[in-house]
């Protein structure tokens, strides 16, 4: 790349994805040095692209002069992302509510609740969710993800929540980011329950679907900040749920259907929710 051609602002959102790299200048071009050979693909495909959409050098300017963004890494504030905040507040609050899932608060927001209805069998849970959505009870559907059954369980969950959730409500609004958690809660909850009965809970299955939504949609629309390889390690981990390891060393089982449900609904919300206006700054 020839000296004429400005990369500050492409180098500022590398710095921002976490990838370690310098440019020099050597006999009149630009020379881009990376610390990870395996990044050097992406970010020559990124480059390409840098280049020749202008939609993206104006999206990456405006990001670099977001007010959510220092030294060019996602750094949102409560204002910024009231919406996630209150979110994570109000599941913490149920976590110390509800004694972490053990007294009768936990079980009324559960799909349904175990102490009523026989859930041993498929024809028993549809029965039981039948009976109960008839009598009213529609907020079980979501109210799983505020039952969380240790504070491990909790802090991560918000961690990730606020990390993904807070970009989203930035970039993409709120009424994105509702839709999303309604969506997500109810194919992960569902297909949680349906495999395994009405005994999990969390917000994993939302933080997984915010994940598959974030990544599929940068792919068309980069504005997202979050490590490549933080997907690789979730999906590794979702697999890895799906085998005795887990129990093995002492984590118990994992709510791996609402994981699975909760990746493959924010996949697929990426390609039926088109993105149009964003925010920047």
């Amino acid at each position: 790349m020839d000296t004429t051609v400005n990369l500050a602002g492409f180098s500022r959102w590398l710095n921002g994805q976490g990838v370690t790299h310098r440019i020099t200048e050597e006999g009149g071009f630009q020379v881009l040095w990376l610390e990870d050979p395996a990044h050097a693909e992406p970010v020559l495909s990124a480059l390409d692209r840098f280049m020749a959409e202008p939609e993206i050098r104006e999206a990456v300017d405006r990001q670099n002069r977001s007010p959510v963004f220092v030294g060019g890494r996602w750094q949102p504030s409560p204002r910024h992302a009231p919406l996630v905040l209150g979110i994570i507040v109000f599941a913490v609050a149920m976590v110390w509510l509800t004694a972490m899932g053990q007294n009768e608060l936990a079980a009324s927001l559960m799909v349904i609740d175990p102490r009523d209805y026989d859930w041993s069998t498929m024809a028993g849970r549809i029965e039981a969710l039948t009976a109960t959505l008839a009598s009213g009870q529609v907020w079980r559907l979501l109210t799983p993800d505020f039952l969380h059954f240790s504070w491990t369980h909790i802090i991560f969950n918000s961690v990730m929540l606020w990390f993904l959730g807070s970009q989203i409500e930035w970039f993409d609004g709120r009424a994105r980011l509702v839709t999303l958690f309604v969506m997500t809660s109810l194919i992960s909850n569902g297909l949680q329950y349906f495999v395994s009965g009405p005994l999990f809970g969390g917000l994993s299955g939302v933080v997984y679907g915010i994940l598959g939504y974030c990544w599929l949609s940068q792919r068309s629309a980069p504005r997202f900040q979050f490590p490549p390889a933080l997907v690789t390690f979730a999906v590794a981990w979702m697999v890895i749920g799906f085998t005795p390891l887990p129990e093995m060393i002492g984590l118990g089982r994992m709510a791996n259907e609402a994981h699975l449900g909760g990746f493959v609904a924010g996949l697929a919300l990426a390609v039926v929710l088109p993105v149009k206006g964003r925010r920047g700054a």
